[in-house]
């Protein structure tokens, strides 16, 4: 007879979700986002808007449900607004008993997309957060005005941990042609890294986000990754498996990246357990040519009704009692 495995109350899911736009429906005449009104091309609504809050809270709330047995502690944003929309999402109805709160700063991205944090104020304690800005020039020599690496410090139950949440720069004029700007982005991540490791003894370290780039990409492996740091993604982009899918290839621009610490069993301490995409198939498009990959919001101008296309990815700890 086959018994499934009953969730363990001592997990604890930490995640990161690229949400694909989510956008209010107002106009913010300070940033491009013009066609996330009623009056825009994508013909945006409330009611659409508020489709999707649901649909991502359903998705937050089950990330590694099904061996923890309970919402992830601390999630990982990209593509969201402004905070507004980050508080909304809280508000909606998967979410609004969970006890989240949030982190969140505008950024200087054209676009008007920010990354953000939201935490379970029952596990984890913010002690401070800052927005680091990754100044960085297009090939022209103009400013690149992208997104802010977000760096906040916290205490996840009784352990003292720095999160670093990341949307770096796209590839939207080419992968070689870019790779400079995400190169940029690791070096400034080890930059602040160093800088914590001078004020700090032993500092333990979250890296997670959108990196636009796949775990052995040069900026990740040569530039990001050091002897101190570990990917658990490199186990999981596959020919059939990945956070993204573009052009019929997958790739897993979503990652988190974890000091070695977290492989220690010493008391009060978290443990590293799993690393997993979350790609159950309320998720993705059920059939079709498209079959399995995220089932995504708006595909070009034509409204899907979907989440994101991205998957959430995630990675699960033990803590040491």
């Amino acid at each position: 007879m086959f018994f499934k495995k009953k969730p363990s109350p001592e997990l604890y899911t930490i995640g990161f979700y690229n949400v694909e736009n989510l956008f209010d429906v107002h106009n913010d005449p300070a940033t491009l986002d013009d066609d996330y009104t009623s009056d825009g091309v994508l013909h945006w609504t409330k009611k659409r808007y508020g489709k999707k809050l649901y649909k991502l809270g359903r998705a937050i709330a089950n990330i590694g449900y099904d061996t923890s047995g309970m919402a992830p502690v601390l999630v990982g944003l990209a593509e969201v607004e402004n905070r507004e929309v980050v508080r909304e999402l809280l508000g909606s109805r998967p979410l609004k008993d969970k006890g989240y709160e949030l982190i969140h700063n505008d950024s200087p991205d054209e676009r008007g997309i920010d990354t953000a944090l939201i935490y379970r104020s029952r596990y984890f304690r913010v002690l401070a957060s800052e927005t680091i800005p990754l100044l960085i020039d297009n090939v022209n020599g103009e400013r690149d005005y992208t997104r802010d690496i977000l760096h906040v410090t916290g205490v996840l139950n009784g352990q003292h941990i720095h999160v670093l949440v990341n949307h770096w720069p796209s590839r939207r004029e080419g992968g070689e042609e870019t790779v400079y700007k995400r190169v940029a982005a690791a070096q400034l991540i080890q930059e602040t890294m160093e800088r914590v490791r001078k004020e700090e003894s032993s500092p333990v370290f979250i890296i997670m986000g959108d990196f636009n780039d796949d775990p052995f990409s040069e900026s990740i492996r040569e530039y990001l990754l050091s002897p101190d740091l570990y990917n658990p993604m490199e186990k999981l982009l596959s020919y059939d498996s990945g956070s993204a899918n573009y052009n019929f290839k997958w790739n897993l621009f979503d990652q988190i990246l974890f000091s070695r610490d977290f492989f220690t069993e010493e008391k009060g301490t978290h443990s590293f357990v799993k690393a997993g995409i979350f790609n159950k198939r309320f998720l993705a498009e059920w059939t079709g040519r498209f079959k399995d990959t995220p089932f995504r919001t708006y595909a070009g101008r034509r409204y899907l009704g979907g989440y994101s296309d991205h998957f959430p990815v995630y990675i699960q700890l033990r803590l040491n009692m």
